[in-house]
């Protein structure tokens, strides 16, 4: 398995490149430290899910270059954790956000690839990984990682058997690298063993031991373990003892690094090379900690699959409320709309109405104005015409005439004064102009006031009775005035209050007295029967309400429509 710290210096690496290529926004690079924080500090599923979110706030933003970071480092933290599969998946992903033209992205292609190489691998699809591996060399301008990329193109060709391609790039990489203990030492011990499996009479101690010291004499833990599986794998046949030793040695080192995998390996070796008495101990070991690894992995793979699950669930459940807050704001829009467009049409009804009511009544009593100067005009042409001339006609007789007879001028004066009457006669009368309704209610119901009584009319403005019928304003002059009657003749009220409603669909009057009321014993008069009569015959009620000492309050209601 690959060291941790390995993997965090690839991430160093991303975040220098990150920085330096593209600059984030303020709350992106709080996020992205946040992740990477975890990381540093081994909390890989949470690395993992701040990773993922922070891949969706770059989504929002088109960021290819850091949608890719971002899914390269969860491809290596599955992969790390054994979830290969789900690795592979999330490096192809990535691969889809990158441009292979242009060279902001070489190094995050050949990262990714690398990474997709070392996961067909660990899977056993080595050609698969060969490719990959090619890929990441093409696209790495880093000659560190050029080295590792080689090395790994050339065990995935010792994976296959094709020792001679292997062994080309390995002596290629040999001589490159004298100067530096650790890398020879790799390669060394690479070389020995792919010549060994070519041909297993190759004489590959002096060299595998060789690269052993070395590792030593650098304290190249992680590499001194290779050693001790190849020299481990070298003896098994020909010197069990020194295999067994060596496989003793791998185990405690692998044990001292951590590494699972390397263990069960040790561990295999130590039950094939023990006796069958002491290998029993090694075994169940071997197997439990076989079973550990495989439930890790799977526990593993489960878990960032749940994660991603969470992650796309929240992501769908913020589109879903965004949809509805749109829908909501958008219905709200609509009722404000509606709303104004009713108070608009509804102002321009009123004042249209109003505008119409007073040019109609102007017109009306213009009418009336002419109507009346009309009637005085031909009134006065036919008196001139007729009367006038005729009078003009005897005052003249009678100063010329001294003959004149008296009883002669009388007939005159008559036949004259039957022409006057006869045209005040047959004239057309001056239309009268007709009372306001409010008018009529309150000459009818003041005098019904006196000194001791105190009569109080509410809500008879004019406006109020120009859509009312004629039928209902007779009707309801003779209700108030039977109750003008009744309360003068029998309540002895001292205060009267006539208040009257109306609404669109009803007319309401209220009666209230501080008379004597209604007394039980005494039956509904004649008048009182009237009423009711008349309110029900225009499909109205009528309520009355009395206690003794308390007064007299009557409700009618009458429908207008």
């Amino acid at each position: 398995m690959k060291p941790f710290f390995i993997f965090l210096s690839i991430l160093t690496f991303f975040s220098c490149s990150r920085k330096k290529d593209q600059p984030l926004n303020k709350v992106n690079s709080i996020y992205y430290d946040k992740a990477y924080s975890f990381l540093e500090k081994g909390l890989t599923d949470s690395a993992f899910l701040v990773f993922s979110q922070v891949k969706d706030l770059y989504a929002e933003a088109n960021d290819s270059l850091n949608i890719a970071n971002c899914l390269i480092i969860m491809a290596v933290i599955q992969k790390d954790g054994g979830d290969y599969y789900g690795a592979q998946e999330t490096a192809l992903q990535a691969l889809g956000y990158m441009d292979t033209k242009e060279s902001k992205y070489k190094v995050y292609l050949s990262t990714n690839y690398n990474n997709l190489g070392v996961v067909s691998s660990a899977l056993g699809q080595y050609k698969s990984a060969l490719s990959f591996y090619e890929l990441a060399l093409k696209f790495s301008n880093d000659s560190n990682n050029k080295f590792s990329y080689q090395n790994n193109i050339a065990h995935c060709y010792q994976n296959i058997r094709q020792y001679d391609k292997a062994i080309a790039i390995y002596e290629g990489l040999l001589l490159k690298i004298k100067d530096n203990p650790k890398r020879f030492a790799r390669i060394l011990s690479n070389l020995t063993r792919t010549k060994w499996l070519q041909r297993k009479d190759y004489p590959a101690e002096d060299e595998l031991l060789e690269a052993m010291y070395i590792r030593k004499k650098e304290k190249d833990n992680w590499g001194l373990n290779a050693s001790y599986v190849h020299l481990t794998d070298y003896y098994t046949s020909s010197n069990p003892v020194k295999a067994l030793s060596y496989a003793e040695k791998m185990y405690e080192v692998a044990k001292e690094l951590k590494s699972a995998d390397d263990q069960v390996y040790a561990l295999g070796k130590l039950v094939e090379l023990t006796a069958s008495s002491e290998a029993k101990d090694f075994f169940r070991e071997y197997q439990h900690l076989s079973d550990s690894i495989q439930q890790a992995r799977a526990a593993a793979k489960n878990q960032f699959a749940l994660i991603r699950y969470e992650v796309e669930k929240n992501k769908a459940d913020n589109l879903r409320l965004e949809k509805e807050n749109v829908e909501k704001q958008n219905r709200l829009v609509r009722q404000r709309a509606i709303t104004g467009a009713s108070i608009f049409l509804l102002l321009l009804a009123v004042g249209g109405g109003t505008l119409w009511y007073k040019r109609r009544k102007q017109r009306l009593e213009l009418e009336a104005e002419n109507k009346v100067k009309e009637t005085q005009l031909h009134l006065s042409k036919k008196v001139h015409d007729v009367v006038a001339n005729d009078i003009y006609h005897v005052m003249t007789e009678v100063e010329y005439r001294d003959d004149l007879d008296r009883e002669v001028l009388l007939d005159k004066l008559e036949i004259i004064y039957n022409q006057s009457r006869d045209i005040s006669h047959n004239v057309e009368q001056r239309p009268t102009v007709e009372v306001p309704y409010n008018e009529q209610i309150s000459t009818l119901l003041k005098p019904y006031g006196t000194s001791d009584r105190r009569i109080s009319i509410v809500g008879i403005d004019a406006e109020q009775w120009v859509d009312v019928s004629k039928r209902i304003k007779e009707e309801i002059k003779h209700v108030l005035q039977e109750l003008m009657v009744n309360m003068k003749k029998h309540s002895g009220a001292e205060r009267v209050v006539v208040r009257i409603e109306k609404s669109d669909q009803e007319l309401r009057i209220f009666y209230k007295d501080n008379g004597v009321g209604l007394p039980a014993e005494r039956p509904q008069g004649k008048g009182m029967a009237n009423t009711v009569s008349r309110i029900e015959s225009l499909g109205g009620g009528i309520i009355f309400v009395s206690e003794p000492g308390e007064g007299l309050s009557i409700t009618v209601n009458i429908p207008l429509i």
